[in-house]
């Protein structure tokens, strides 16, 4: 699956954070339940590449992949624990290089014309935009939409139950990211969220 199939099919990418390789089943489980099978496990804690390893290995109907990658050795370990997608929160060449070569979709974080023109010419049209709240919003992905009709947006940081659904009516979003969904009942969160999308 590509990168725009994959975000347009979820909508909405939980970021997680795993501190304990015992707590991946159950809060990936929730996601699910709730009506979201999809997680961006994010490598800002020592047990990430273990998680991405046990959620793709225990629930592989689940879109399980690594978020924060900032290098290449970071990207080989997530595609080696089966990340089935690789999220930076800048651009980087060289994931870029790890994940094209392994046919894995690589979505960079991208706030700028310049970072936005940089990506393109990794061949890379859909980009997270974080943070999305500091960086001006779904007003600022419309006006770099002007310029990069072709570029796909996956705004993040600042995106949350009341502004998610004003941000996915937007043409050049192809999904929404971020952890609002991980505070308290996972699964109860996630059901409300997939009430919103109807």
């Amino acid at each position: 699956m590509n990168t725009l199939s994959l975000l347009e099919s979820v909508r909405v990418l939980p970021v997680v954070v795993i501190r304990r390789p015992e707590d991946t089943l159950p809060t990936l489980r929730a996601l699910e339940e709730g009506g979201i099978p999809a997680a961006e496990i994010t490598f800002r804690t020592p047990c990430a590449a273990e998680a991405i390893r046990t959620g793709v290995r225990e629930l592989p109907q689940m879109h399980i992949g690594a978020g924060t990658v900032i290098n290449a050795a970071q990207a080989r370990e997530a595609l080696e624990a089966g990340a089935g997608f690789v999220v930076s929160p800048g651009l980087s060449a060289e994931v870029a290089g790890v994940c094209r070569e392994a046919g894995v979709p690589y979505l960079p974080g991208c706030a700028t014309p310049t970072e936005i023109m940089q990506a393109l010419a990794l061949g890379i049209s859909t980009v997270k935009f974080f943070p999305a709240n500091v960086y001006g919003g779904l007003e600022a992905i419309r006006a770099l939409s002007a310029p990069f009709p072709q570029v796909r947006f996956l705004p993040t940081g600042g995106v949350n139950e009341e502004n998610l659904r004003d941000y996915l009516a937007c043409d050049s979003v192809a999904a929404v990211g971020g952890s609002f969904m991980m505070k308290g009942d996972i699964r109860a969160n996630c059901r409300r969220i997939a009430e919103l999308l109807k």
